[in-house]
């Protein structure tokens, strides 16, 4: 098993972060959130690879013979659409924080501070 995936997934996920930390428009903070959960499709896909596994076919294999993980495989299906879902979901919510205020800069929410 090769740590590069998980490595890689790590990475992603801090650039993902750091892009949310160090943004000043919400539009960005979004596209950056988005980024850090892709680091969840490539842990995924790292946790349930095989050397040598073939796809999860079973009608023409034999008995015994590695394949992937399919329920690993369906998690990242079900992550992506979960995470385009959320990603719509609070650009229309950008969207209305700019047609209220007319800015998208996080610091100039003053309406929303407690």
């Amino acid at each position: 098993m090769s740590i590069l995936p998980f490595l890689a997934a790590g990475w992603i996920f801090l650039i993902g972060v750091y892009g949310m930390v160090t943004s000043r428009n919400l539009v960005h903070a979004v596209g950056c959130l988005a980024v850090a959960q892709t680091s969840t499709y490539v842990l995924l896909l790292g946790i349930g690879y095989r050397r040598g596994g073939t796809a999860p076919v079973f009608s023409d294999i034999p008995v015994g013979t590695a394949v992937v993980d399919p329920v690993v495989q369906a998690l990242v299906l079900t992550d992506v659409v979960v995470g385009a879902t959320v990603t719509a979901l609070l650009l229309s919510l950008v969207i209305q924080i700019r047609k209220r205020t007319g800015t998208v800069d996080p610091e100039a929410l003053t309406d929303l501070k407690g």
